[in-house]
């Protein structure tokens, strides 16, 4: 049996890193999970996770700085970053922009209102060896 890998589920939204953790739980995955960028950063330098989804809109630091952080870490780069963005229906009233979407280190993105089922699509395309 292979061994779970972890994903570290990222969003300032608890409904939101429920629903996808009980729906990565059911793909036979081990979850772990925070609210918030600061938050994150502590879980991934202890855990070392297979993969996070990050949330970009976030309290304490965005998602673009997080995985800008775990990219440039030696210790942490080679962790799927998957950032999860409603970011191209708040560009007008937001501080984010394209261009942050851009110029991050991100493996993948998908859109809010996610979909669930593309995104265990993206997931196990990484992690499934």
């Amino acid at each position: 049996m292979a061994e779970q890998k972890l994903i570290l589920v990222v969003d300032d939204d608890p409904d939101l890193v429920e629903a996808v953790s009980m729906k990565l739980e059911a793909q036979n995955y081990r979850i772990s999970k925070a609210y918030d960028g600061v938050e994150a950063l502590e879980q991934i330098k202890k855990e070392k996770p297979a993969l996070v989804i990050l949330d970009v809109m976030m309290p304490r630091k965005n998602g673009w700085k997080v995985c800008e952080e775990i990219k440039k870490d030696d210790n942490l780069k080679n962790i799927v970053v998957v950032m999860l963005t409603a970011v191209a229906d708040a560009v007008q009233t937001t501080s984010y922009t394209h261009h942050d979407g851009k110029t991050t280190m991100a493996d993948d993105y998908i859109p809010k209102p996610i979909d669930l089922d593309k995104l265990v699509e993206i997931i196990n395309d990484y992690l499934k060896s």
